[in-house]
């Protein structure tokens, strides 16, 4: 093997090999490479000593749209399920598979939608000098939108509206993981609840009332007809 000619070495190899650890038993330190990495890893792991609150509600939703699915098949198997008399406004706990089916694949959309909107009322009123009231969001239970689409939704095959569900419950739990801390707390003012935070909302009105309707449903499609 013919030996390498050190003279003839790229310089830069040359630095590489010849860098020493430290001169006159001083060391040189990390490069600014390295310390920039060290600084990237150092946030990663406060990131995840620190998962927020919106990114546990995150993992209900994803956890909630995954009952769902496996409620996929009995779902099925039950079709044509029965209308129930009452959608609305009224006790939900008379519903069936399709008036269930019906409401969770609308108010998810529609509270997502009132988060949004607190979002961009709360930056409005930061540009505001001396600040302003929180912004009102939310609807009441007889809410004519509410309750005409679920009488219409209601009518469509549960295949549908699961699928809806899906696409919903996937779609708002990659932006609940988006949103910081700060944002988090934004509040917005219920006519009957009050002021509530951004995730206030999505405990109570999305990820909870979720996980209600999923064992709701559950015990619907298992039940002797």
């Amino acid at each position: 093997m013919v030996p390498l000619d050190w003279k003839f070495l790229d310089p830069g190899v040359q630095r590489r090999r010849h860098r020493p650890s430290s001169i006159g038993g001083v060391g040189l330190g990390p490069s600014a490479g390295e310390q920039r990495a060290a600084t990237s890893l150092c946030g990663r792991r406060a990131k995840l000593r620190a998962m927020t609150q919106m990114d546990e509600l995150a993992d209900r939703l994803d956890a909630a749209g995954a009952a769902l699915r496996e409620l996929g098949p009995a779902v099925a198997a039950g079709e044509p399920w029965p209308l129930t008399d009452v959608y609305g406004p009224g006790p939900e706990s008379a519903w069936g598979p399709r008036e269930v089916l019906a409401h969770v694949a609308e108010m998810l959309p529609y509270w997502m939608g009132e988060i949004e909107l607190i979002l961009d009322g709360r930056a409005d009123a930061a540009r505001v000098e001396g600040g302003a009231e929180p912004p009102g969001f939310g609807r009441l239970e007889d809410d004519p939108a509410r309750v005409q689409i679920i009488g219409r939704d209601r009518s469509f095959p549960g295949r549908e509206l699961l699928a809806r569900i899906d696409a919903e419950t996937s779609r708002i739990a990659r932006r609940f993981r988006t949103l910081s801390e700060p944002e988090a707390g934004y509040l917005g003012r219920h006519v009957t609840r009050g002021d509530l935070s951004v995730s206030d909302i999505a405990e109570r009105l999305m990820a909870g009332h979720l996980e209600g309707h999923v064992a709701q449903l559950r015990e619907a499609v298992t039940a002797p007809r």
